[in-house]
């Protein structure tokens, strides 16, 4: 079994910075992907940013030179350095990873979420 903790979340004024954390602990063989995802009230959980095992990353449009993931594969973390926050950036955050467990079967874990408000 994996599990996701999150922290990192909060209030933060328009154009501030926030840095959301996710550690991945468990029957962990490999990760192949870990991302984080939101959703705003009324609206439908949408992918944010995804990392790859070769580093490879990817964004949404809209956090596009804002938003920058990284990944310490050693500590089976993944980071989300929010940058230039937006009212519209308001949303649960939650973090996805992607693997194989110890007893080589495939996983698809969510966190808990983390909420990030941006307001004034």
């Amino acid at each position: 079994q994996v599990q996701l903790v999150e922290s990192g979340g909060g209030l933060v004024q328009p154009g501030g910075s926030l840095r959301l954390s996710c550690a991945a602990s468990g029957s962990i063989f490999s990760i192949n992907a870990m991302g984080w995802y939101r959703q705003a009230p009324g609206k439908e959980r949408e992918l944010v940013a995804v990392i790859t095992s070769g580093r490879y990353a990817n964004y949404v449009d809209s956090v596009k030179g804002r938003f920058t993931i990284s990944r310490d594969s050693a500590k089976n973390t993944v980071y989300l350095q929010m940058n230039s926050l937006k009212p519209e950036d308001t949303a649960v955050y939650y973090c996805n990873a992607q693997g194989v467990t110890l007893t080589r079967a495939t996983f698809s874990t969510w966190g808990q979420g983390t909420q990030v408000t941006v307001s004034s």
